[in-house]
């Protein structure tokens, strides 16, 4: 009887079928499915890992795939039971990727943790998950020394990322996959359970856990291949540089292997002039990363011109937090095409890509440039809208909302946290705390974080708005806009600013740059030049320390 027909349903004569149900093969999306297509079908595709000296290794998709495989048989040889927690602490190499097939072919869930944040943290994380396996990288072991008396794992296996000797005392990745049986099957996947795990970075109160079911991750994948998201495909060579141990990586090492590009791991070198180095060398196609990593790139670039020859069409995608219109400008420079998308955790992550529109195209450079900034229109599969308390706000390009989320690879909920219920709507859509307005082409523009808003004399000021403007100063390499409490405006925005080498603005000079752009009332009352910006685990500036930092600021009378 077809799935979903129920007992009393009309009679059908022999061999017919119902043509509600049963139309195609029950063929489960899941990612061994992607795995062995790469096995077969682009065995000697290159995947190359960059080692903590900068040494590269070479391996291909044939040896990945066995090792994957091996990983799976290994590890339920070991004793893992069906949806348990596999924890890693890896950096971004061919040894993770096998994590990110091997652990989830197993029926397992990977848990891919942020080496990035403080141990507390890490530990609350790992407590919470209640991981039962730990695959960490050697040069991480005293990252894991902190976390001793904290978190108990009932097994760690260290992974030779180094290529040095196993320290004495630890058991070997290489000895797991070795001791592998060799008659192993993959147990039967349901696409609907969880593949992998993430924690959210904490910013709002406790990290939250988000699932990821095989299916999501799938259709993520497929997403990325079409022509107006990424058009990700075999001809690419993939440079993997936003963090493998959070998001999935964007689902790059997914789509990659899917399609059986050749891909580049970097490893923890992601300075400017040491990424440059690998996208030249290894004539990369495409590449991801928040926006700090690509000022760094433009950066390099600007300051050696003509060093590196890099592959012509060369993509790159940014995400994380909205790159200034004068990035985009600058790469274009250097034949380099800037991609905005957006996404969060809880959207596996990629949501809406910014591709232009053939109107869009049609318009002048200026109108593009200020288009491409923002963050796209919202992917097949995936609806957006902005609220203003139960209504949704008109299409207008002006109008702001909260933006609502809902689609096939958005979370449903957060791991054993029922109390943050209050993040769904009633009608199924994820509140996403962004502040955005739609045009009505589709086109998002999000005006901040409801968070970083600026509320000043009963108006709102973005501070994403005025901090890329800003970003767009021949002096000024890095921006970020917080507000400070004010005695009579209520919140006031101060802006703090890294200068580019050799160079130093003054306060007024940046103040009557803006002017051109902004009303009076929305310039920063104040400027302070640092020489660093903090920034958060994943790369983003850290505005809630800055607020921190200048919580006692004093306006001047």
């Amino acid at each position: 009887m077809p799935r979903g027909v129920e007992k009393g349903s009309a009679k059908m004569s022999s061999g017919a079928r119902d043509p509600l149900f049963g139309t195609m093969m029950d063929f489960p999306l899941v990612l061994p499915q992607i795995l062995e297509r790469a096995a077969r079908i682009f065995p000697k595709v290159e995947i190359v890992s960059r080692r903590p000296d900068k040494s590269v290794a070479r391996s291909h998709y044939a040896d990945f795939a066995r090792r994957a495989r091996a990983l799976a048989a290994g590890l339920l040889a070991s004793g893992l039971r069906r949806g348990d927690r596999v924890a890693t602490l890896q950096w971004n190499h061919q040894f993770h990727l096998e994590a990110y097939f091997g652990v989830p072919a197993a029926g397992a869930i990977l848990h891919t943790l942020n080496l990035r944040l403080h141990p507390d943290e890490l530990a609350f994380i790992i407590q919470h998950a209640a991981d039962r396996f730990l695959l960490i990288d050697d040069v991480l072991l005293p990252l894991l020394e902190k976390l001793s008396s904290k978190v108990h794992f009932e097994r760690v296996w260290v992974v030779p990322f180094s290529g040095q000797p196993l320290p004495a005392g630890w058991e070997s990745y290489e000895s797991l996959l070795a001791g592998a049986p060799a008659d192993f099957k993959y147990p039967t996947l349901n696409e609907n359970e969880a593949a992998a795990m993430c924690y959210t970075s904490g910013t709002t109160g406790k990290p939250k856990g988000v699932l990821y079911s095989h299916r999501a991750l799938v259709l993520h994948s497929m997403n990325m291949t079409a022509a107006d998201t990424l058009a990700v495909s075999e001809r690419d060579v993939v440079l993997i540089a936003a963090s493998m141990f959070h998001a999935n990586a964007w689902g790059f090492p997914y789509v990659a292997t899917m399609v059986g590009a050749k891909q580049v791991f970097p490893g923890p070198h992601l300075d400017g002039e040491s990424f440059l180095d690998l996208l030249a060398s290894e004539r990369v196609t495409l590449t991801n990363g928040v926006p700090t990593i690509w000022i760094g790139v433009l950066d390099a670039l600007n300051r050696n011109p003509g060093r590196w020859k890099l592959a012509p069409g060369l993509r790159e995608l940014c995400a994380g937090s909205a790159p200034p219109e004068a990035l985009f400008r600058g790469l274009d420079g250097h034949g380099i095409e800037l991609l905005h998308a957006w996404g969060m955790t809880e959207t596996t992550p990629l949501a809406s890509f910014g591709r232009l529109s053939p109107v869009m195209r049609r318009r002048s450079p200026d109108e593009q440039y200020s288009a491409r900034a923002m963050q796209g229109r919202e992917a097949p599969f995936v609806n957006l809208r902005a609220m203003a308390g139960d209504q949704e706000v008109p299409w207008d390009g002006c109008t702001l909302g909260e933006l609502h989320v809902r689609g096939a690879w958005i979370a449903a909920s957060y791991y054993e946290l029922p109390e943050a219920r209050d993040r769904w709507t009633e009608d199924g859509w994820f509140r996403t705390g962004d502040v955005a307005a739609i045009s009505p082409d589709g086109t998002i523009r999000i005006a901040d974080r409801s968070k970083d808003l600026i509320k000043s004399g009963g108006e709102w000021i973005s501070s994403v708005d005025v901090e890329n403007a800003l970003m767009a100063h021949p002096a000024v390499k890095e921006a970020a806009v917080i507000g400070v409490a004010h005695p009579k405006w209520q919140e006031r925005p101060l802006a703090v600013v890294v200068c580019r080498e050799g160079v130093q603005p003054t306060p007024d000079e940046l103040r009557e740059f803006l002017a051109a752009r902004f009303a009076k009332w929305q310039l920063p009352d104040a400027f302070v030049f640092i020489a660093e910006i903090p920034r958060t685990s994943v790369g983003k500036f850290q505005k809630s320390r800055l607020r921190e930092m200048y919580s006692d600021w004093k306006w001047e009378s």
